[in-house]
């Protein structure tokens, strides 16, 4: 069974995939560190070959292959470019083969919302969106599906896509603004959530604009060279992270602040296995939970992209 792009997407609806999430951080999975490759590529950015496997003993096994080619955005074409392979656990049959793209944005948008559900005020209504492209649009369905966003404030380095994706949501009845650059500071500091989805290796958001409440979510960073948010961010914020193992050999927003010492390994908080399994309750943890500054590092796990490929394997089966 191959799975195109709209199958995946047809088959990960938000509240089923975030409940698979939960479920699978929850379980007995084997899930490598990725393995992570350099690759040159002639006259432009250099490229980056990922793989990232995981098991459930006896049920499923799967792989999936990254390429990331950041020169890509300048020809209009999409950074990230992946398959997925999933085998039986007893067998090794193949069952199914996803297009990756769009399970890998899915699922990275619906880890952000699944930390959500713990780490941001239950009333959160505005969302700011650093980013416009893919991953963009997936985090800002995710976290509408898990809180009640009614603003939307959009940055992005290049003001026309943002205006693009922008013009999207109004189509479909959704409250979407262009945020300039002179205006990020001001929107970042009236927002409830601020997610973050670039590449970027120069801080975008800066902890001094961050208010009591406010949860700051950052997917887009996957070296330890890429930063979305400065150290006072780090140093403001209580951290959580989606794994600690990844987090610390490729989060550039942890790494970054660490080498620094503005912050310490034992300055995270919790990772999600512990949010699901309810060992730490997240904002409902602090003393003051309502005031709390969250901050959830993501850099993607494999446990997330398994969960994603059996649900969408039942889902077609159905």
């Amino acid at each position: 069974m191959q799975l195109s792009a709209e199958q995946v997407r047809t088959a990960l609806p938000w509240h089923d995939l975030v409940e698979a999430l939960r479920d699978i951080f929850t379980r007995k999975v084997i899930s490598p560190v990725r393995h992570h490759h350099v690759l040159n590529v002639p006259h432009e950015q250099d490229a980056t070959l990922l793989l990232m496997p995981a098991w459930i003993e006896g049920e499923y096994c799967g792989v999936k292959q990254v390429f990331v080619f950041p020169s890509n955005n300048e020809k209009g074409l999409p950074g990230l470019t992946s398959n997925y392979l999933l085998s039986s656990g007893k067998t090794g049959e193949t069952l199914a083969q996803l297009e990756g793209n769009e399970l890998t944005s899915r699922r990275t948008a619906a880890a952000s919302a699944l930390a959500s559900v713990y780490l941001s005020n239950i009333d959160a209504s505005k969302l700011l969106m650093v980013g416009a492209g893919r991953m963009a649009r997936n985090l800002i369905a995710a976290h509408r599906a898990v809180r009640p966003i009614m603003e939307i404030s959009i940055y992005n380095r290049n003001l026309d896509s943002a205006q693009k994706l922008v013009n999207e949501l109004s189509k479909e009845g959704i409250h979407a603004k262009v945020c300039s650059q002179k205006e990020l500071p001001k929107v970042a500091s009236q927002a409830d959530i601020i997610s973050c989805a670039t590449m970027s290796k120069e801080p975008i958001i800066k902890g001094e604009w961050l208010s009591p409440g406010c949860h700051l979510d950052l997917v887009g960073g996957f070296t330890p060279e890429m930063q979305e948010a400065d150290n006072e961010a780090l140093k403001k914020a209580h951290i959580f992270v989606d794994t600690r193992a990844g987090a610390l050999s490729e989060a550039g927003d942890i790494i970054i602040p660490m080498i620094a010492g503005d912050i310490l390994e034992q300055d995270i908080q919790a990772e999600l296995t512990e949010l699901c399994s309810e060992t730490h309750l997240g904002r409902l943890e602090f003393q003051d939970p309502e005031n709390a500054i969250t901050l959830f590092k993501s850099v993607g796990d494999s446990r997330e992209d398994l969960a994603a490929a059996i649900l969408a394997l039942n889902y077609l089966k159905q």
